[in-house]
């Protein structure tokens, strides 16, 4: 569990010259590609303006926009001021509450809760940002202002506004020539959680101990290299989620903006999908909200449509009141403590679903791309994924912030459970441990794949786990296609600035070298990738999250 970071004052001031001394440096060049042609926005069927999570022109018609402002020469030093929380331990009880939903009306541009919600009006177009696609999955929505920016609160009359500290005045000196001027300094106080814990809430139910079930080594040696893919082509097939899309979720199940869309057959004819922070009524784009939107921080839906060229089309969510999404897993949304509680995948077996999920101390501030967990674990349901419960025992905690499966992906085959898994952020390499699939919520039974060999969860061994491939890599999707009989994987690629697939004969490689899918200077601010469990060798299709207009996207790849 992280606590608040303290900064000396000596540090603040060797990170004000660090930020002058990034300002003085000269600019990257620009590396992203020509943008696509602008076009008019297009809507759904219900006449609703969609996304669009294409980096376009501008509207030719429009008026260019005016140039930005010139800077203000002021550098901004952070300064953290502490707010002491009080964090009752344990918290309350995940709350459980749920209806049966009502059919959807015949009419599918028809208002389910016209008394619930009746703002039907198009949501502005957003520009696609520039810069690094990597930005955090989920808000930080604390009292401490925009949580991707870390901006200052606004000032109150308790908290003034800080003054900056005025740059000496530079002379002309010798020849007539004008020194250049100092930049200002300016202190920017930012609140930071201190969460103290406290006596308090609810125990859980206890959970019995599973038996000890160690398992003894076995040689893994990689698999000779499959043929690799090759990209023929790529196309978005729909806006799965939020205003304007096929699914029309905002009206009917309270979801303006989420992101992820995790999935995997739940039974036959049904996938589940599930989703990572939930935004609903009042929230507005871009980017994830705040605490006061309707904020939830997961939630499934279910989708029974086979024929994904229409699209990845959800019949319902699990519901904790009328046309309103529940949180299927609870959070503390306390920063520096559990800010949210993220799904990172799911399987089923037989007749028993399980999540994985990263429990969320807090999101950098400061480097996109970057969090810090407390755990990654399990959860299972047994109710075909309405409820769920986090098991006590399957969880991997991070340590000192050593964690090697914090993001964690999962994928059954052939009597065993490969978890392929990252620590906390993007920017690590891939683990990787089996278990029998009757063990799955026995942490003493894992064993991890070590210098070819299966080695038994004994110690600190999960932390020697060899990576299987070279790079770094975030949001994990891995599974078997049978179609191939070959392992395919899809992540984030920082250092390619895509979405990436590989493939290999075995779980533990080898691996083919990445295959760019999506290029996140065509799709800024992309992330995500999750593969459909109804793909195929050939035909691809996954979905994708785009951090400006925080909501997702079902892609087809085919390949050759």
């Amino acid at each position: 569990m992280r606590t608040a970071r303290s900064r000396p004052t000596a540090a603040l001031a060797l990170s004000g010259a660090a930020v002058l001394a990034v300002m003085l440096l000269p600019a990257a060049p620009a590396t992203a590609g020509p943008l696509a042609p602008w076009v008019p926005p297009s809507m759904n069927d219900c006449g609703e303006t969609r996304f669009d999570p294409l980096a376009r022109e501008p509207d030719p018609n429009q008026p260019p926009p005016p140039p930005p402002p010139a800077p203000d020469n002021t550098v901004h030093i952070q300064v953290p001021v502490p707010q002491i929380t009080q964090v009752p331990v344990p918290g309350p009880r995940q709350d459980n509450t749920r209806i049966d939903p009502t059919p959807l009306p015949a009419d599918p541009c028809a208002n389910p809760c016209p008394d619930l919600r009746n703002d039907q009006s198009p949501k502005p177009e957003i520009a696609a940002p520039e810069g690094d696609p990597a930005d955090p999955p989920g808000p930080a929505p604390d009292s401490s202002g925009d949580p991707g920016t870390g901006a200052a609160p606004p000032a109150t009359e308790d908290t003034p506004a800080p003054e900056a500290t005025p740059a000496p005045q530079a002379d002309s000196g010798s020849g007539g020539l004008p020194l250049p001027q100092l930049p200002k300094v300016q202190f920017d106080q930012i609140p930071e959680t201190v969460p103290i814990p406290v006596p308090g809430g609810d125990p859980p139910q206890p959970q019995p101990q599973p038996a000890p079930a160690v398992q003894p080594p076995a040689p893994a040696p990689v698999a000779a290299p499959v043929p690799p893919g090759e990209l023929d082509s790529l196309e978005l097939v729909n806006q799965v989620t939020g205003h304007g899309s096929t699914n029309r979720t905002d009206m009917r199940w309270s979801v303006d903006g989420t992101d992820l869309g995790i999935m995997w057959e739940s039974k036959p004819g049904q996938v589940a999908v599930a989703f990572g922070d939930t935004f609903g009524k009042g929230w507005e784009p871009p980017a994830a909200g705040t605490g006061d939107q309707d904020w939830r921080s997961n939630s499934i839906a279910f989708s029974s449509n086979r024929d994904l060229t229409q699209g990845l089309k959800l019949d319902t969510f699990a519901q904790n009141s009328r046309c309103h999404a529940a949180e299927i897993l609870s959070s503390r949304k306390i920063d520096n403590f559990e800010i949210t509680t993220i799904p990172t995948s799911g399987f089923a077996l037989g007749g028993r679903q399980y999540l994985t999920y990263m429990s969320v101390a807090r999101w950098s501030r400061h480097k996109p791309g970057m969090w810090w967990t407390n755990l990654g674990g399990l959860a299972w349901s047994d109710d075909g994924g309405n409820t769920w419960t986090k098991s006590e025992w399957a969880r991997w905690d991070n340590l000192f912030g050593l964690g090697r499966f914090q993001v964690m992906g999962m994928a059954p085959h052939d009597g065993y459970v490969y978890m392929f898994g990252t620590p906390n952020g993007r920017f690590g390499t891939i683990g990787l441990a089996r278990v029998a699939s009757d063990q799955v919520l026995n942490k003493s039974a894992y064993q991890y794949w070590i210098d070819n060999t299966w080695v038994p969860a004994l110690g600190p061994d999960e932390l020697l786990a060899t990576p299987v491939v070279s790079g770094t890599a975030g949001e994990l999707s891995v599974r078997y296609d049978a179609s191939t009989g070959q392992w395919q994987m899809i992540y984030l690629d920082l250092d390619r600035h895509a979405i990436v697939l590989r493939t290999a004969a075995e779980p533990q490689g080898t691996w083919t070298d990445p295959v760019p899918l999506v290029d996140t200077d065509d799709y800024p601010s992309t992330y995500g990738g999750y593969i459909h469990p109804w793909s195929t060798g050939k035909d691809l299709y996954f979905t994708m999250s785009a951090w400006n207009s925080y909501n997702v996207y079902l892609m087809h790849a085919t390949l050759k």
